[in-house]
């Protein structure tokens, strides 16, 4: 009578988690069974850290790539974090495509007293078509009765073919 060989029993322990599991031989003997689940082996494939975001402090996870390709070194959990970062630290002078700023002053005068954003021709109320006309056509004068809302098509108007602001 033939004897069978009894396989050893291979107790192993992830790699990851450093739980205890049982792979079959065949596995340890092609190079697999280190990994207790395949979340185990999906969370060891992962090549990256984590990193806090540098506006709100949110640990965000970040691969190899994404840190490598960085030009600033600085890091952020979502786009909208990223540009109210930049937003705040690169307006006005700070930004890069900044010249002087002394003639786009007007549109932030005009939003801030109290002069309704309408259109003063054809009474729009979008503030998406709103723009700031200059009554005298000097820039540089930004006295607030000299300044006018009016939507592009009006403002078009006005500049091209001489139409009077109401």
């Amino acid at each position: 009578m033939k004897k069978f060989q009894q396989t050893p029993k291979t107790n192993r322990v992830c790699r990851l988690c450093g739980a205890s599991f049982y792979a079959k031989p065949n596995w340890v003997r092609r190079g697999y069974g280190k990994y207790c689940s395949r979340d185990c082996f999906h969370q060891a494939q992962k090549t990256g850290t984590y990193i806090f975001c540098v506006r709100c402090g949110k640990k965000t996870w970040k691969t190899k790539r994404e840190i490598k390709r960085s030009k600033t070194k600085t890091y952020f959990c979502s786009k909208n974090c990223m540009l109210e970062h930049w937003n705040r630290y690169r307006s006005g002078p700070k930004h890069p495509n900044w010249v002087s700023g002394k003639y786009v002053e007007y549109r932030n005068i005009l939003s801030r007293k109290t002069k309704k954003p309408v259109c003063r021709r054809c009474y729009k109320e979008d503030k998406r078509v709103l723009l700031v006309h200059h009554l005298d056509h000097n820039r540089k004068n930004n006295v607030l009765s000299n300044l006018v809302w009016l939507c592009y098509n009006c403002h078009y108007l006005v500049h091209k073919y001489a139409e009077p602001v109401l």
